[in-house]
This record gives structure tokens, sequence and C-alpha cells, in this order.
């Protein structure tokens, strides 16, 4: 299971360290409002889908709450038909939907999960509800 934030599922972006930290930069900053993750992460942490509307606590490399965001979508796709409007709005400058495949593909494969175009993606819209902990206590994280 992902932890848990005063009841909320947490959301860590990308690998701990300089990655994780820009993208939260780009969340907080309003540019970053999707995320996209691998079907089989979920099924290994025994984790469900994200809900439209559920709250997210978004976490720093030490599960620190930095913000919490709403999911407005949620869609599964093959790796293949990630649409380049939701690639653009993860935010991270990507100039095409080859250019996001290309990057996507290698940093799954650095994780030792490479894809193909059959690989089911789970692509989550957001939107920033609030920075900071928002009211949540991290005293309430639990694993």
């Amino acid at each position: 299971m992902w932890p848990r934030i005063g009841g909320l599922r947490s959301l860590a972006l990308g690998t701990p360290g300089e990655l994780r930290a820009t993208l939260n930069t780009l969340v907080l900053a309003g540019v970053k409002t999707a995320t996209a993750g691998l079907i089989s992460e979920y099924a290994q942490e025994n984790e469900e889908l994200e809900q439209v509307g559920e709250r997210l606590a978004l976490v720093d490399d030490h599960d620190a709450l930095v913000g919490v965001v709403e999911v407005t979508g949620v869609e599964v796709v093959r790796f293949a038909e990630v649409p380049w409007d939701f690639a653009r709005s993860e935010g991270e400058g990507d100039r095409s939907i080859e250019e996001w495949r290309e990057g996507h593909g290698a940093y799954w494969a650095r994780q030792g999960t490479p894809v193909t175009d059959d690989t089911q993606i789970v692509c989550i819209r957001f939107r920033l509800v609030s920075a900071g902990d928002g009211g949540i206590s991290t005293g309430d994280l639990s694993t």
C-alpha cells in the first residue's frame, strides 16, 4: 500500500531527489496537471485506481506534505494510445507525443519495467487544491 496522510493516499511523483522536486514545483506552479503510471504498479501495491473527486496528498522525498490535489480524470490506455493533450498536460516540456513516449519509456526502463505499445498506462488528471499542508496533520502518516 502507498502511504496515507490524514486519510489521503499519497502522490509521490517521479523518483526521489531532483526529479521529484522538479515535478512537485511544476504542480505547485499549476503547470503540471496530470501524471502517468503503470497499471502493474497498482497490482503490485494492492492499490485501487484513483477516483474522480478523490484528493491526494502530494509528498516530497520524506513523505512530507507539499500540497493537495483533486483527481479530475482517470483513464487507462495502451502506451501507444496516450493522447498528446494528456502528455502535454503533464507539463514536463515535451514537444511532441513521440518525445513524451521516448522519455517515459526510458524512465520506466531505468526503473526496471520496460514498456511496450501494449503496456497499460494509468492517465490521471488533477487540479491543485492547496499548497502546503492544507490543514492535514502529517502526524496521521501511516503506511
